[in-house]
Parts: C-alpha cells; structure tokens; sequence
C-alpha cells in the first residue's frame, strides 16, 4: 500500500519558505485579522493604545513589554514578527512579515521604514499566478535603520550597524556597519 501524503497547504508552504499562492483563503484571512489589530492600534487614542493597540500586541510572535510602536502601522501577518526589548518604530513603518522578522534589543526605525518579506515570481506567467516565496529579515541589536529606508527580503542586519535614510537594503550588513544609497553600500563612520 503506497502513502500519499496530504499536501501542504499554502499557510504551510508559506511557512516552509517554498512557492505558495497570497490569495489562499487561510492566508487571506490571517491578512484581514492583522489588518483589524493595525486599524485598532491606529485610531485608538494615544493614552487608550499605549504603547501598542492590544490587538496588535497579541497578534506579534513576541514582543517585549516595553516595546513602543507609533501610529500608523501596517504588518502583513503579525504572526512572524519578533521585536526584543527596547524596539522602537516610527511613524508609517511598514513590515510584511510572511516570514519571520526579528528586530533586536534597543533598536529604531525612523519614519516610514519598510521591511519586505514576500518575493515574488520573476517568470512573468508564474506571476500572474500570485506567486510568492517568503524570505525572513533579522535586524540585530542597537540597530539604526533612518527613515525611508528599505529592508528587501532575506536581509540580516548585523548588531549596531546603521542603515541611512531612504536607503535601499539588497544585501545583508555586516555588524557595525554604515550603509546609506541604492542600493545601500557601506560608507566610513
């Protein structure tokens, strides 16, 4: 008798790191469940929100309790997001967790920071299929990400290191490095 396993659902290959389609039905609704906690966090009051909407912060893998994200916020997922103690995140910064982010101790992000998880296909009709392949990003501690900048997918950021504002991140950055431009390049501190 031969076994056939069950195949992965999209959720799954998602979470595998392999080709899945973002329209699946699971995937979507966890999308429409972060996109509530990002409008909860959003339009709350400052001294109702706190630091973080509580939609949101339940939302998140971990964050640490004193964890200060400004309003607005988008995340994709929220599922996949990671941010140690003392994460600080500007206003407008954008992450689209569908593979895991971890952001590292005392580090912040300027304003309208953007973090990208999800690649998409280069072969024109595998696009159109809504492919994509989930690539994580980790930013180490007492990182300084400026404003404006850039983290393309699969990206690890080195502890300390400085990525300056409106720059473009297509390689990963050494611990204690200074990167600024598109694409970032690594500049004397």
């Amino acid at each position: 008798m031969s076994h056939n396993p069950t195949p992965k659902t999209d959720l799954e290959k998602m979470q595998a790191g392999e080709w899945y389609s973002c329209l699946d039905p699971e995937i979507s609704a966890l999308r429409h469940r972060a996109l509530e906690a990002c409008h909860e966090h959003s339009v709350l009051y400052p001294v109702d929100r706190g630091n973080i909407g509580p939609k949101l912060r339940a939302l998140f893998a971990k964050c640490a309790d004193d964890v200060r994200i400004e309003a607005r916020f988008h995340c994709a997922y929220g599922i996949n997001i990671h941010l140690a103690e003392d994460v600080f995140l500007n206003v407008g910064c954008v992450i689209l967790d569908t593979a895991p982010v971890k952001i590292g101790r005392h580090s912040m992000l300027g304003p309208n920071v953007q973090i990208y998880c999800a690649d998409h296909h280069r072969d024109p009709e595998l696009r159109k299929q809504h492919l994509e392949i989930a690539r994580p990003v980790t930013i180490g501690d007492n990182v300084w990400i400026g404003g404006g900048a850039i983290i393309l997918p699969g990206i690890t950021v080195g502890d300390e290191a400085i990525i300056g504002a409106g720059s473009v991140v297509t390689r990963d950055v050494a611990a204690g490095t200074t990167v600024v431009g598109n694409p970032a390049k690594p500049v004397a501190r």
